[in-house]
């Protein structure tokens, strides 16, 4: 049977074809072949103003050998390729419109491998109305998934990375720690991970990545947040990311380490095996966390804009005037050194 077959029996062509056949089945929409992909922009039915409209794009790999844990399911890592890609626009409240993938495939990966993976990747753009509109392939040594996404918003509407103020509240769409519980799980008790199902909330959180949240939309239609980051890389590293995208003003962070920032799992997983609850928390990675800034005096009204929606906001610390970032645990107020995740390191 063809389900049999891997992509090295089949070629580029047909594996090609495969690719655009599941769009047509998934969309009804055909793939038009040329030199270069084309997408046309209806500026009225998208309701901005044409004159302050900017592109914004995003490109982020997924590589197997870093980013895919071995008990990943096809349909989830491309799911996760499309997930990891739209949450830097969806957290600056850009509605990501259209998507182009570049495929490395290895030789002995089945057919049905591929089609699950490519299932995982035209359903969650389908569930964002996002366009697929074209792509590369290419043959190499470990499976290699490179989107490259763009959304269309208004300049004004756009919650960037700097603008965050001293005495703005920090505050996120879901809690941390989930992830840094998974990870360890998946990575390190590889042979007996059915004795942890009863950590099957931050197993699951590794292996099929929780939806992407709009609080972002909420806050950028009213104005509420003054700066924005999707936490993919850790919190940590996210809170040294704001603070050097906030050169104009010297900023920092004092994050309150408790029930607001932490999922219960993490706390159970960190005392069980003896583990550090702060790495957990502030190093975990992949999280897709989003986290914002918001003016105190705006606070109470962000959390009832976001409610509407059926979203949440959890405040979780402040900012501050020098740049440091600090944990306030049990009272006592404690450097952060955790930088989280970084390539080559």
């Amino acid at each position: 049977m063809e389900n049999d077959y891997t992509i090295g029996n089949l070629g580029e062509v047909k594996t090609i074809k495969i690719v655009e056949d599941l769009i047509f089945e998934k969309t009804g929409r055909k793939l038009i072949r040329d030199d270069s992909f084309f997408f046309p922009l209806n500026f009225n039915a998208l309701n901005l103003d044409i004159s302050k409209i900017v592109i914004v794009f995003n490109t982020d790999m997924l590589v197997s050998s870093t980013d895919v844990p071995d008990q990943m399911s096809y349909y989830n890592v491309g799911r996760k390729a499309i997930l990891m890609n739209i949450s830097d626009l969806i957290v600056k409240a850009v509605k990501p419109k259209g998507i182009f993938v570049s495929l490395g495939l290895f030789k002995d990966l089945k057919v049905s491998e591929f089609k699950e993976l490519m299932n995982g990747i035209i359903e969650y753009c389908v569930k964002w109305n996002i366009n697929y509109i074209g792509g590369d392939t290419n043959e190499t040594k470990e499976l290699i998934i490179n989107p490259g996404v763009f959304g269309i918003q208004e300049k004004s509407k756009i919650i960037y990375r700097n603008g965050a103020k001293p005495g703005d509240f920090l505050v996120i769409n879901r809690k941390f720690g989930l992830t840094g519980v998974g990870f360890d799980i998946l990575l390190n008790k590889k042979s007996d991970v059915k004795n942890y199902l009863k950590f099957k909330r931050s197993i699951a959180s590794v292996l099929e990545p929780y939806d992407l949240g709009n609080e972002a939309f909420d806050l950028s239609e009213n104005n509420l947040a003054t700066a924005s980051i999707d936490s993919s890389d850790g919190l940590a590293k996210s809170l040294y990311d704001l603070i050097e995208s906030n050169q104009e003003l010297k900023i920092g962070f004092e994050i309150d380490f408790n029930d607001d920032l932490i999922e219960e799992e993490a706390k159970i997983y960190s005392q069980e095996f003896n583990l550090s609850l702060e790495k957990l928390v502030f190093n975990g990675g992949e999280e897709f966390v989003h986290l914002f800034t918001i003016n105190p005096n705006n606070y109470e009204q962000a959390k009832r804009e976001v409610q509407k929606n059926g979203g949440t906001i959890f405040k979780v610390g402040k900012v501050l005037s020098e740049k440091k970032v600090y944990f306030i645990k049990e009272n006592k107020k404690n450097k952060l050194e955790f930088y989280g995740f970084e390539h080559f390191k």
